[in-house]
């Protein structure tokens, strides 16, 4: 499984590059371990993974994109968080568990597909049988995450443009519609109809995530029908208004240096509302003011 780090073609950036010989690629890591920037109880996810107990989130560095406006940057760029063999990966996720997770949540986690795939299935033979959650950008290729078939029971993938210029501009990635859409639907194939248990919480399924960003309401509008006429209820949405524009690094993109409306929000709501959507999340008022951050200070690795 680690060989196909050699030469490396995980995401749809496909570098190439040998991470096993300490080559970077797109996403910015190299070797054989895995870089944590904290494993924790999470609060601040949908409602039917957060729970009352919180989601086992495990917030993994690099990133195969490059999001103008991302929240997490202090851990996307590869550097931040300490590096870890795979048998101390599996140690942790048996510790969230044991700290009563609804869940375990693997945040950003594509670039490590190979070591994941080994730390669940050694954590598996320990014990582990909570939910796992596979917490991503949407930038993904199926044969990836083919991989993860059967370890993976709910796909929690962010579908962030339907443009390619849009996605070009904000994230460096021109083909991202085209490749999410195509992830989106090897994620449906695996997981199936949506599974809840007695709580509530999903245990089997997809959730969609869909981040209005400034002045893109048309944009999001066209997501959100593409995702009702592809998939129907299928597939959750969750509609998010928490954009938060950075201080500092959107000298270039002014259009996007500002919160969303609260209009523009209502909007795009109602016209989910009016197409039918019904399986969808949304958040309130105030999501900005408030953070969905946590601190990256290695907790819990």
């Amino acid at each position: 499984m680690l060989e196909l780090l050699r030469h490396c073609t995980l995401c749809p950036r496909e570098c190439g590059v040998d991470r096993l010989d300490g080559k970077t690629g797109f996403c910015g890591v190299s070797g054989e371990n895995v870089r944590v920037a904290r494993a924790a109880l999470h609060h601040w996810e949908e409602p039917c993974l957060s729970g009352s107990r919180g989601s086992g989130a495990v917030f993994f560095a690099g990133c195969p994109l490059r999001c103008v406006f991302c929240q997490n940057r202090a851990i996307s760029r590869g550097a931040a968080g300490k590096e870890i063999p795979i048998s101390r990966l599996a140690e942790i996720f048996l510790e969230l568990q044991e700290q009563k997770a609804h869940n375990l949540n693997l945040v950003t986690p594509t670039h490590y597909v190979p070591q994941i795939v080994l730390a669940l299935r050694l954590a598996k033979e320990q014990g582990l049988s909570i939910p796992v959650v596979f917490n991503c950008g949407g930038y993904e290729k199926p044969e990836t995450l083919r991989l993860l078939e059967g370890l993976v029971d709910v796909w929690l993938p962010d579908f962030k443009y339907l443009s390619g210029e849009s996605s070009a501009r904000y994230s460096a990635a021109p083909d991202y519609p085209e490749r999410a859409l195509a992830a989106l639907d090897e994620m449906v194939r695996q997981a199936g109809t949506p599974v809840f248990d007695g709580d509530g919480m999903m245990v089997r399924g997809v959730i969609v995530r869909h981040l209005l960003l400034p002045g893109l309401a048309k944009e999001s509008k066209k997501v959100l029908r593409r995702l009702r006429r592809l998939y129907g209820d299928r597939v959750y949405v969750s509609i998010m208004n928490q954009y938060t524009p950075p201080e500092t690094g959107l000298e270039r993109f002014p259009e996007i240096a500002r919160p969303v409306t609260e209009e523009e929000y209502d909007g795009v709501v109602r016209f989910a509302v009016s197409i039918g959507v019904e399986n969808a999340f949304i958040q309130e008022g105030g999501t900005v003011d408030e953070s969905f951050i946590p601190p990256f200070n290695c907790e819990g690795v």
